[in-house]
């Protein structure tokens, strides 16, 4: 599932959605690497009243569910389930994510995002784990489906904004990477970014979209060293020569 996620916003810090442009200088979007489990700020893209534009916010990544009523509920809740991502083949049934699906969906910004591969070398006892980044091949930044909702909590009065990511089965590229659970990132090209935002969508056409797959011809990914997380450069490519290429 994706649960490392990077940014890198260059340039004219200008953000572009089917010439809809947003200035993004009021936040940090360099980010190489950042862990969902730190449970922290990340930026989306919401709609604004009216929906036909939308906003660039910081949000938090963990979509908490509005039943949490303060801090200790949710980490409570941490240790049964994460909530970094939701099922996209499942979201208008589920009891947390329906609501979100319909009436509150958002846009995720990425850079390249990080998957392990499992592969058992020759002679090893068990499989072992190489750390992939991945991308799109000619967009520097692209857009990952979300869900965000509004939360209180209750003992405080502090209110956020919280979101995940949604999740499909695999490309042909990402059964290869995440060969495990086989599974992505819902990654939509401009016009379903647009559409999955902006749009007015029924429940039928929530979930065709939530089995969009990008085409792995125009992704890209390699190898990074297994200490990439904490790493200035954490994109930078590895080699492992037990490690067969991708096909």
């Amino acid at each position: 599932m994706c649960y490392y996620n990077g940014i890198r916003v260059t340039r004219e810090e200008y953000l572009l959605l089917l010439r809809i442009e947003k200035k993004v200088t009021k936040l940090k979007l360099d980010r190489p690497v950042q862990s969902g489990f730190a449970y922290t700020q990340w930026p989306i893209l919401k709609a604004m009243p009216g929906g036909d534009d939308f906003e660039l916010v910081e949000a938090h990544w963990e979509f908490i569910a509005p039943w949490c009523s303060n801090w200790k509920a949710v980490e409570e809740g941490r240790k049964k389930y994460t909530t970094l991502n939701a099922i996209g083949e499942n979201l208008v049934e589920s009891k947390l994510y329906r609501d979100a699906a319909l009436h509150r969906r958002c846009l995720v910004l990425s850079s390249g995002f990080y998957e392990w591969r499992h592969y058992k070398p020759e002679g090893a006892k068990k499989a072992e784990t190489y750390p992939y980044h991945i991308g799109m091949a000619d967009s520097p930044i692209f857009y990952m489906a979300g869900v965000w909702q509004p939360w209180t909590d209750k003992s405080t009065g502090e209110t956020l904004d919280t979101f995940a990511i949604v999740t499909t089965a695999a490309n042909g590229l990402m059964q290869q990477i995440h060969n495990t659970k086989k599974r992505m990132p819902l990654i939509l090209p401009e016009a379903l970014a647009r559409e999955w935002l902006l749009g007015n969508l029924s429940e039928e056409r929530i979930k065709e979209m939530a089995h969009y797959q990008v085409d792995s011809h125009a992704m890209k990914a390699w190898p990074v060293a297994k200490d990439f997380r904490t790493s200035a450069e954490p994109e930078l490519e590895a080699v492992y020569a037990e490690l067969p290429p991708l096909q």
